[in-house]
């Protein structure tokens, strides 16, 4: 198939097989072709036209497959079985192989043969988007036109990206077991909108609780952090607000808000910096057990080590910057007990409060949110379709789909309901959707890479008419999430290099990201945070969620604890379940002091085959506002050293094993490509030899001192 006919297919296929349950293909009416056969249009086929070529062919919605000739079952067809494992023998031994794999081993093979050629032909092949980016798909001017009226009025120029980091021609290998659409409410702009409204005034409440209560500002980031580790136990229906967790008092808002008790600790330079630190954390802890509701002896105890460190301070003037800190180590340690115990209520009480507006406002959101997908509005109505649901199921006592089919996209249930107009207008090489006077922004080469990624997810806008909208709630959604001060929230974000990711699309055969967005993701296969916003460009939901049966995987986590911590649990179960060949590459931090509970119980698992460790500022990720920034900032060094780790199954080690060679060329293409230049920012640095240890709560990832150890802290912007 050409590539100008390849240009063709996936928009006709979109607008045909939507028809398919109407009616017949649209065709010719000289070309009448036979029906399908039930088993083919149940796996997904569907026969479609092509008017490039003037002559019918088939595509496949769950598998963006398309072929000349009739599929046939068990043998091309990856729907029925996807590893080959019941497929009849093929000339030349490649029955056996999906169609990605088939792509890679016909690009491998450098001799063109009569046999190589026969394989080439009877490959199926992807339709790629019709179209160039850049041009509007969702004008309606030219529906219908004519070939002779398409010749006449030519698309316009098309936007062509000066540097591509990602590439949506890699075929995946990850196969699941066929499962149902996900309940989630389809996104809509007013929802989205609304959210923001109230996740900010979430943000403000936080701020305001912490001055009043504790008189420190919030930690740097908490609040983002505190919304990745709620996540993890959620089982609420907002995909942002918690609502529905197990304890009510977070550990990680708790660990850090107590970590900047009685005064933040940031990190040292000079002597007189040190000096004034202590002095100042001395008078703080016993001004406030003087305030607060202490026993005798914590504030005897507190009070007696704050007044000898006031008198050394006084009469020792000679002091070197390693007295003064050794100094200040001595007294939280002394200190730290008795100030945690009478502060302990009083941060509980701030987590709790935050948890019970997030569920106060996750109600009110989703009332609102069901007010425009039905009418009338009422809670009711969702309790009864709830209930018929739980009637439909015990009336049909049938299982799940179990079929093993390559992962497709997450599909909704729920229809999407009509949406309201977003308008566009670019500045300059920066897109920008307005709706309702709120503005977001992405740089024209990603608003490109949305447009493919919506071509290649999204089965139920054909016409593109719903895109500016999602693209919108998409684009505020990430912005909420990660707020809007500065290079806040882009550490969760941040991805590898794109040579990282070409190394390990070659040698270890990977073709999905486990942790991702639609905003960075450099395969067209990932999993994200937000199943329902992010579905419609190709995500396959969250990662915790996700249960792949085999293929090879990345994972470069956000670095917070207590989700990489869920991450490894997840890894040991289905390496465990599965006996087809599973592979996750693993980048984590590299944290010693002390190791998080991540690494070290990657490191003692029997599923690990190979650890290999990239030296601090020796190599660089990719920023996570890489959708918005200027080029030059797209990559930044690294501040801690990165752990890559090889988790495989026997079949996995067997296939894609993890050898001298193929780490050899993975550690190549993790070598900076430019001169090594700390850009300057307010993210983290590196700390002098003689700094507080990570034990005594001193920030090492940010020069105002976070007051989290730096294991709490996610990747972050230099």
């Amino acid at each position: 198939m050409s590539s100008d006919s390849q240009a063709s297919l996936k928009g006709e296929a979109a607008v045909h097989s939507s028809a398919a349950s109407q009616g017949p293909p649209l065709s010719p009416a000289t070309a009448k072709a036979p029906e399908l056969p039930d088993e083919l249009i149940q796996a997904g086929w569907s026969k479609c036209w092509s008017r490039r070529e003037n002559r019918p062919y088939y595509f496949n919605r769950f598998t963006n497959q398309s072929l000349w000739e009739v599929p046939v079952l068990g043998q091309h067809d990856v729907i029925s079985d996807p590893l080959g494992l019941n497929a009849a023998p093929a000339e030349g031994g490649d029955a056996n192989l999906g169609n990605g794999q088939r792509k890679r081993r016909s690009s491998e093979e450098q001799a063109g043969g009569p046999n190589s050629l026969k394989r080439a032909k009877a490959e199926p092949t992807t339709p790629i988007s019709p179209g160039a980016p850049g041009v509007k798909p969702w004008s309606d001017d030219k529906q219908g036109a004519t070939p002779a009226q398409a010749a006449a009025s030519p698309a316009p120029a098309p936007y062509r990206p000066a540097v591509v980091y990602w590439d949506l021609d890699v075929q995946t290998n990850a196969v699941i077991r066929e499962h149902s659409p996900a309940e989630h409410l389809p996104p809509h702009p007013e929802i989205e909108l609304q959210r923001a409204q109230l996740v900010t005034k979430l943000r403000q409440h936080y701020h305001e609780l912490c001055h009043q209560r504790e008189g420190i500002d919030p930690p740097r980031e908490s609040f983002n952090r505190w919304l990745l580790e709620r996540k993890v136990t959620d089982k609420g229906q907002d995909p942002v607000l918690p609502s529905d967790c197990r304890p009510v008092i977070s550990p990680s808002m708790f660990r850090e808000v107590m970590n900047d008790i009685p005064i933040r600790l940031s990190r040292i330079k000079y002597k007189e910096e040190a000096r004034k630190l202590l002095f100042k954390y001395a008078e703080a802890a016993k001004k406030m057990m003087d305030s607060r509701n202490a026993s005798p002896e914590s504030r005897k105890v507190v009070k007696w080590n704050a007044e000898d460190t006031m008198s050394w301070l006084r009469r020792d003037h000679s002091a070197s910057k390693e007295d003064y800190m050794d100094r200040l180590e001595h007294l939280r340690q002394q200190c730290g007990p008795h100030v945690t115990a009478v502060a302990k209520d009083s941060v509980e009480g701030i987590c709790s409060k935050i948890y019970q507006l997030s569920c106060e406002y996750s109600r009110r959101l989703r009332h609102t949110h069901l007010g425009l997908l039905q009418d009338p509005p009422t809670e009711a109505s969702e309790e009864e379709g709830a209930a018929a649901a739980s009637a439909t199921l015990a009336a049909d006592p049938s299982p799940t789909p179990s079929r093993l089919v390559y992962c497709y996209p997450l599909r909704l249930a729920r229809p999407s309901p009509p949406l309201p107009r977003v308008e566009l207008h670019f500045e300059n090489d920066v897109a920008c959707l307005r709706f309702r006077g709120e503005m977001v922004k992405v740089n024209r080469g990603h608003f490109s890479k949305l447009e493919l990624l919506y071509r290649y997810g999204c089965i139920d806008d054909s016409r593109f008419e719903k895109f500016l909208s999602r693209v919108w709630c998409l684009l505020k959604r990430y912005q909420v999430m990660f707020g809007g001060a500065a290079n806040e929230g882009t550490g969760l974000q941040g991805a590898l290099p794109v040579p990282v990711f070409e190394a390990l699309n070659r040698h270890f055969g990977v073709s999905f990201e486990c942790f991702a967005s639609p905003l960075n993701c450099y395969f067209k296969q990932f999993c994200s945070a937000f199943p329902d916003t992010d579905c419609y460009f190709g995500s396959r939901g969250p990662f915790l969620s996700f249960r792949p049966v085999s293929g090879s995987f990345e994972a470069n986590p956000p670095f917070c604890e207590e989700l990489m911590d869920a991450m490894v649990t997840h890894f040991e179960d289905l390496l465990e379940q599965s006996s087809e060949p599973l592979s996750f590459v693993v980048f984590v931090p590299e944290w010693r002091d002390p190791v998080t509970p991540a690494l070290a119980r990657m490191e003692a698992s029997r599923f690990l085959r190979h650890q290999m460790s990239v030296p601090a500022y020796e190599h660089e990720y990719r920023s996570g506002s890489q959708h918005i920034c200027k080029r030059e900032e797209m990559y930044y060094r690294a501040v801690h050293g990165t752990a890559v780790l090889f988790l495989q199954n026997a079949a996995g080690s067997t296939k894609w094993a993890p050898t001298p060679e193929r780490l050899a060329e993975l550690a190549a293409s993790y070598r900076p490509s430019r001169a090594a230049q700390p850009p300057a920012s307010p993210g983290p640095a590196q700390p002098p030899a003689d700094a507080p240890s990570k034990a005594a709560g001193h920030d090492d990832n940010n020069n105002d001192g976070g007051g989290a150890s730096p294991r709490d802290k996610m990747k972050e912007r230099p």
